[in-house]
C-alpha cells in the first residue's frame, strides 16, 4: 500500500510514518519544517523527504491513502492536488480507526493523565508480552515509536486527544475512535481557542461518551464533580459504568506503596493524581483480561512518562523534576504531589505560560490557587511568544492578579530566571519545572549541574 503524510514532521506524524514504514507500506511525506527528533528518525528510516517544502507533483494517483497533519493549512498545494485527483484523505485519527476498527478499541480520555493512564496500560501489556496496537502522546521506555499499527493485534490502546483533527476536520480527535473501552480523568477547561466556553468543551466529552461502541465500558474518576454530572447524564444505556477514585495507599521514606488485601505494592511513581491513574489502568486491563495479581506485579517497574513528573537529578538532600503541566488541574495536581510526597522539603514550583489557552487574558483567571501548595512559586512566560500567536499581550500585573499569590515571582526573561535558580542554597528543596514547552531552550540537564544544592 502507497500512503503519503502531509506535514510528515510532526511528533505524532512522524510516528505514525514510521509505524507504517514498518508495517511495511511505501511511505512518503512533505513538509515545510522538519526539526529534531523527527529529522534523524525519519532519516534512519530513509523516510526524510528531500526536499523541505510543499510539492503537488509528489501527489499521484497511485497513492492509495493521504494522511494529513494538523500542521498543514487548508490551501496546502498538496492537500489541493489529492482532492483535485479524488485521493482518499484521511485525518491522522481518521486513519488510526481505520487501522484499528477490527480490534477493541481502548480510548483514553480526559484533560489531565491521558499519556501517563495510556502508557501504564501499555506498560503492563508489554509486560506480560501482550501484543499491542497503539498511538500515544509522548515516547515511552520499552518502545520504539509512539505510535504502533499492526495487523496481527487483537487490541488497540489509543489515547484520545480533544483538540481537532485535522485543518479540514473541526471534530475532536476522540469522537472519531468509536471505543469499546474509554476511560475518562476528568474534566478542566482547556483549549480555549477552540472551545471557548467551558460548557462547549463539557460538551465534546458527553459526545464521546455517546460514540462509545453498544455494549462497550466507560470507566471514569468519581472523585471529578464534573465527569460525574456527565457520566450520570450520558444517554447510552447500553454501556456498562465503572467508577474509579484514589486507591488505597501509604507513603513511607518516600516511597509510595499500594495496599490491597493484605498486599504491598511498592511505586516508582507518586501523587493523587498517579494513584488515579494506575486506578484507572486497572479497570482497563481488568476489562481486558489482566488478573489483578499480573497487573500489580506489572505496575510496580513502571516509571512514569516522558516529561510527567520525570527526575532530571537527585541527591540526598535536593531533587529535581520536569513536568508536561501547564493547565490549572495539571498545576495543582503535580504540585500537590510534590509537596506530599517531600513534605520536609522546601518546594520550589516553577511553570511556564505557553499554551494558546494559558496565554489567553480571559483563561488567565482559571489559574487562580493553582499552585498554592507550593513553598515558592514562579511563572515564567515570553512576550514574543505572545506576539508569534497573535494574542493580546498579557502583563505580570495580570498574572500576579489571576494567580492570586502575593509572594508570586513573574519572570519574562529566562536567562533572569536561570541566573536567579543558580543563585538559590536548594539544599533540603524540590525544584518543579512545568511546561508543555521548554522555559525558550533551557537545557534541564546543564542546569542541574550548576544548581547550587550543597
Amino acid at each position: 500500500m502507497r500512503v503519503h503524510l502531509i506535514a510528515i514532521g510532526g511528533s505524532a506524524m512522524h510516528n505514525m510514518a514510521l509505524a507504517l514504514h514498518e508495517k511495511g507500506f511505501i511511505v512518503s511525506g512533505s513538509d515545510d519544517e522538519i526539526n529534531e527528533p523527527s529529522k534523524t528518525r525519519l532519516k534512519n528510516a530513509g523516510l526524510l523527504p528531500e526536499k523541505i517544502g510543499w510539492f503537488p507533483e509528489k501527489i499521484t494517483s497511485d497513492i492509495e491513502a493521504v494522511i494529513l497533519g494538523m500542521h498543514a493549512r487548508e490551501d496546502n498545494p498538496e492537500l489541493v492536488k489529492a482532492k483535485e485527483l479524488g485521493l482518499k484523505i484521511y485525518s491522522y485519527p481518521e486513519y488510526i480507526y481505520e487501522a484499528t476498527k477490527d480490534k477493541t478499541r481502548v480510548v483514553v480520555g480526559g484533560s489531565h493523565g491521558k499519556t501517563t493512564i495510556t502508557a501504564m496500560i501499555l506498560h503492563v501489556l508489554n509486560y506480560h508480552h501482550i501484543n499491542t496496537d497503539f498511538m500515544v502522546g509522548a515516547q515511552l521506555e520499552g518502545f520504539n515509536t509512539m505510535v504502533k499499527l499492526t495487523k496481527e493485534a487483537k487490541i488497540a490502546i489509543i489515547e484520545g486527544d480533544e483538540y481537532l483533527a485535522s485543518p479540514i476536520d473541526r471534530r475532536p480527535k476522540f469522537h472519531l475512535y468509536k471505543p469499546n473501552i474509554a476511560i475518562i480523568s476528568g474534566i478542566a477547561w482547556d483549549h480555549i481557542n477552540v472551545f471557548p466556553t467551558f460548557e462547549i468543551y463539557v460538551e465534546q466529552f458527553k459526545k464521546f461518551i455517546e460514540l462509545i461502541e453498544p455494549n462497550g465500558t466507560l470507566i471514569y474518576c468519581n472523585e471529578d464533580n464534573e465527569l460525574q454530572k456527565v457520566a450520570a447524564s450520558a444517554t447510552n444505556n447500553s454501556i456498562h459504568k465503572i467508577p474509579y477514585a484514589i486507591p488505597k495507599h501509604k507513603i513511607e521514606n518516600g516511597l509510595t506503596i499500594l495496599e490491597d488485601n493484605q498486599q504491598q505494592i511498592p511505586l516508582k511513581v507518586f501523587g493523587n493524581h498517579n494513584l488515579m491513574n494506575i486506578n484507572g489502568a486497572h479497570l482497563v486491563c481488568q476489562t481486558l483480561g489482566i488478573t489483578d495479581s499480573q497487573f500489580y506485579e506489572a505496575i510496580q517497574s513502571f516509571k512514569g512518562a516522558a516529561k510527567r513528573l520525570e527526575l532530571v537529578e537527585s541527591t540526598a538532600d535536593f531533587s529535581f523534576y520536569k513536568d508536561f503541566a501547564h493547565s490549572p488541574s495539571k498545576l495543582k495536581a503535580t504540585t500537590s504531589a510534590v509537596k506530599h510526597q517531600f513534605k520536609n522539603r522546601t518546594i520550589i514550583a516553577c511553570m511556564e505560560l505557553h499554551t494558546f489557552s494559558s496565554l489567553n487574558e480571559t483563561f488567565l483567571a482559571e489559574y487562580n490557587g493553582s499552585m498554592n501548595e507550593a513553598d515558592e512559586a514562579i511563572v515564567y512566560f515570553n512576550p514574543h511568544t505572545i506576539e508569534h500567536k497573535k494574542l493580546k499581550p498579557i502583563t505580570e500585573q495580570q498574572v500576579l492578579s489571576y494567580f492570586n499569590r502575593k509572594d508570586l515571582q513573574v519572570f519574562t526573561d529566562s536567562q533572569q530566571l536561570v541566573s536567579y535558580l543558580k543563585n538559590k542554597h536548594l539544599k533540603n528543596h524540590v525544584l518543579l519545572m512545568m511546561s508543555s514547552g521548554n522555559f525558550d531552550g533551557i537545557d534541564f540537564k546543564q542546569l542541574s549541574t550548576e544548581l547550587n544544592v550543597n
